[in-house]
């Protein structure tokens, strides 16, 4: 696919059409690799972004317990000493 390169200000870039954006989930930001003669964009992913206030929530609600023990009855912890 060929891309115009553009003037933005004293800089100059390049316009991704909002279906390319949409299909590769381009938000804000993304990572720019140089490698071996080719400049590749990244979407850069947030996995756990408004983890922090979900969390809080969660605790508010109560809702934070654990699903399962942290220890078990049969375990020997014994061997890992």
């Amino acid at each position: 696919m060929e891309v115009a390169i553009i003037k933005i200000g004293n800089s100059k870039g390049l316009r991704l059409s909002k279906t390319i954006l949409e299909k590769y989930n381009i938000k804000d930001k993304v990572e720019l690799i140089l490698e071996k003669g080719q400049i590749v964009l990244k979407p850069i992913a947030s996995p756990r972004k408004n983890w922090e206030k979900e969390f809080k929530r969660m605790s508010e609600n109560e809702d934070d317990k654990l699903l399962m023990n942290d220890v078990f009855d049969d375990e020997n912890l014994e061997e890992w000493i």
